[in-house]
């Protein structure tokens, strides 16, 4: 049963599905968020020097050094994992963990090169605070958890550091970059729900392509690939085997006296029918065959890899399970079967599944219920 009828299924799918996105887009921003964190680091090291005493930049700097080649090492790793393993549950919280370390890192430094007398330098120091608050917004507003977390880190320690001291100055700075902050938090939630339903929107536009995509290709009584869609598919399976040259077996079956069973019955017990010999087929076959309803009562399987041998064994063990079917005010169900496999002279997949056809033709003139092979 498809997933379209369990809205609950499908929804947790969508919902794990977004999550992923977030992650995946998350990891593509950081590359710059690491590299803009350093160099506004060294920057600000760099017009503060004359200012500062030395040993406090440089360890500074050191730290903060450590903190981003923990997230170069863990951006790298992520990468070149396989894809099937970068998933939140295994990412998400190792990738917090580096952002909370940079970025205390990063405030607790501001704070240190804070200097009580100083008002340039104060302003320097609150003023690339602030510029990096807006660069987690653009960077981490994915999750707007991470966003708060790394923004209180870097602007909070300054600004309340300035909020105390006895300048009026200084404390109306103080004041300004904690209403930037109040608004930056107002806008990182409504950023980050608007990325959640950009995400689910377009999971769900997916999901509603990939059902009515699987709608048309497949066969509403019977659950095979339906006439249109077996053939195209066909015809790529023959290219490939002839190309590998793999064998390749093709069935052709009917269902005896399907006609009789409609007139008889009528067109619900045809349709009961048809769905137990679908339902026969998909068992019968692997994953990499193909089956299809052609129309009616016919049907067509493609055995990739397989033998002439194999295909009529196959068949017969297909032809032995439909004849075991139960079936209510119906004396039973038969079918004949045609089994051909591809050869040099066959130029196409349409020539193969011909000669199945002939096969076909003469297990019904032979009396029906029963294997022929070309």
């Amino acid at each position: 049963m498809s997933t379209l009828e369990y809205p609950h299924e499908r929804d947790a799918l969508i919902r794990a599905q977004v999550r992923t996105d977030r992650l995946q887009l998350l990891f593509r921003q950081t590359f710059f968020s690491v590299l803009g964190s350093f160099l506004a680091a060294l920057m600000l090291s760099w017009l503060c020097w004359a200012r500062i005493e030395h040993s406090v930049i440089l360890y500074w700097l050191a730290l903060l050094g450590v903190s981003t080649s923990l997230r170069v090492i863990l951006l790298v790793t992520y990468f070149r994992s396989p894809s099937d393993t970068r998933t939140p549950q295994r990412w998400e919280l190792k990738y917090c963990l580096t952002l909370v370390l940079s970025a205390a890192i990063w405030g607790g430094g501001a704070l240190a090169l804070m200097q009580a007398n100083d008002l340039l330098t104060q302003t320097l120091v609150l003023l690339f605070t602030v510029g990096m608050s807006v660069s987690a917004v653009s960077c981490y507003s994915a999750y707007r958890s991470m966003t708060i977390v790394s923004i209180g880190l870097v602007l909070l320690p300054c600004s309340f550091w300035l909020l105390f001291q006895p300048a009026p100055m200084q404390i109306g700075m103080a004041a300004a970059s904690l209403v930037f902050a109040s608004f930056v938090v107002s806008a990182t939630r409504k950023l980050s729900e608007a990325m959640e339903k950009a995400f689910r929107l377009t999971r769900e536009m997916e999901y509603a392509h990939s059902i009515a995509n699987h709608a048309a290709q497949t066969d509403e009584l019977t659950g095979l690939k339906n006439r249109r869609a077996f053939f195209q598919e066909a015809e790529q399976t023959y290219e490939h085997c002839k190309r590998n040259r793999l064998p390749l077996s093709v069935l052709m079956m009917d269902i005896d006296h399907f006609k009789h069973i409609n007139d008889s019955y009528g067109h619900q017990a045809g349709d009961q029918v048809l769905r137990q010999i679908g339902a026969v087929i998909c068992e019968a076959v692997r994953d990499v065959d193909l089956c299809g309803r052609l129309g009616g009562e016919e049907f067509a399987l493609l055995l990739t890899d397989t033998s002439i041998d194999v295909a009529r064994a196959t068949a017969e063990e297909l032809r032995q399970a439909i004849a075991r079917l139960p079936c209510e005010h119906i004396e039973g169900i038969t079918a004949s079967l045609g089994v051909a496999t591809m050869s040099a002279v066959d130029q196409n997949v349409h020539m193969l599944l011909n000669d199945a056809d002939k096969a076909l033709f003469r297990a019904k003139a032979q009396g029906r219920n029963q294997t022929a092979v070309a």
